[in-house]
């Protein structure tokens, strides 16, 4: 039975990789953990460009409509940010993640615990700090008939080194066809996976059919749309590999993480169809890359953008030149405080 409710709330994760009391708990940990080949904990999973104040300025521009934002953080705040906003709710780790999981650096535990946030809507919109809002948006966009609109596309995963992230997928997979038989899933909820909404990606699925498993899905580096009660039920069937994941200080390559929870809402037939929406540009040591993202920025008709951190240089000044140029385009394109913001 889904729980119908009219609230839609946004979660965004925030951390500022430059707090010293942060760094100086991160280091400890990190070198406990330095003995393992298989953890993630490079600078640019922490690295902050400043966009999230564009964010939230995009949000009460382009979505009025959602309830509350829940911004959750280790504990340090925006220096900009105005903790007493109408809409804002500040959530530190230690508010909802289990203490035998603190402290925690890595994203996934932060993602998985979701639903024990206090007051959280069970319909809500995850949004990681690197996206922003671009055009004028409608609750339809992300919820129709209590369920979360999205995309049911079949696609293998690959993985493309150690520490990629699609690795993580497939102990996602793993799961989903452990629970849900590919054929009876298809079968019952037709009409959403070969929708006419999804253009030439059905041709994707379609090569896929004859496989008798999961072999993947299309996932955007997008905000996703969720509900509460699918957190709840697949940490009620899969408790031993989720505590297992949060249990990891940082990531670690056969983690889950939060798309195991949209596969399983695929797999449950908990999704209404949508065409697949929004843009990924990248931060880069390449101007030709940097260009198209300002003018992505300036002109996107998207009604999401993800700007990706594929900074690789070393140079100090040449992030702050970058930086500094990136918030001149998104000043531009967002040139009013929000009632986030002091």
């Amino acid at each position: 039975m889904i729980k119908k409710e009219n609230k839609v709330d946004i979660v965004v994760p925030w951390v500022d990789g430059n707090d010293p009391e942060w760094l100086k708990v991160k280091s400890k940990y990190q070198s406990l953990d330095a003995s393992s080949p298989v953890t993630d904990a490079r600078d640019n999973r922490y690295r902050d460009w400043d966009t999230i104040r564009f964010l939230f300025r995009g949000i009460e521009r382009h979505m009025p409509w959602v309830n509350n934002v829940f911004l959750i953080t280790w504990g340090h705040l925006p220096s900009w940010i105005n903790p007493n906003a109408e809409k804002l709710r500040i959530v530190k780790h230690s508010d909802y993640i289990p203490e035998k999981y603190l402290p925690t650096f890595c994203s996934h535990t932060i993602e998985l615990n979701l639903h024990r946030i206090k007051d959280l809507s069970e319909q809500f919109i995850y949004f990681n700090d690197d996206l922003l809002v671009m055009r004028d948006t409608s609750k339809e966009d992300f919820f129709h008939n209590g369920l979360p609109r999205d995309y049911a596309i079949l696609n293998p995963i690959p993985t493309t080194n150690i520490k990629s992230v699609q690795d993580c997928t497939l102990t996602d997979l793993e799961i989903i066809n452990s629970h849900f038989n590919k054929k009876a899933v298809i079968k019952q909820n037709l009409g959403k996976w070969l929708s006419p909404a999804y253009g030439k990606l059905l041709f994707r699925s379609m090569c896929l059919l004859p496989w008798p498993y999961f072999a993947g899905f299309l996932s955007r580096h997008q905000c996703n749309a969720y509900l509460k009660s699918t957190f709840e039920e697949v940490w009620s069937k899969e408790y031993g590999i989720l505590d297992e994941t949060c249990s990891h200080k940082f990531r670690t390559r056969r983690d889950v993480n939060q798309w195991v929870m949209r596969y399983w809402q695929l797999a449950s037939g908990k999704f209404e169809p949508i065409k697949p929406y929004g843009e990924v540009c990248y931060l880069s040591d390449d101007n030709k890359y940097n260009s198209i993202l300002f003018k992505t920025i300036e002109n996107s008709q998207n009604k999401t953008i993800v700007i990706h951190d594929d900074f690789q240089s070393f140079d100090s000044d040449r992030y702050l030149e970058l930086k500094t140029s990136l918030i001149s385009h998104l000043e531009h394109r967002y040139p009013h405080k929000s009632a986030f913001e002091k």
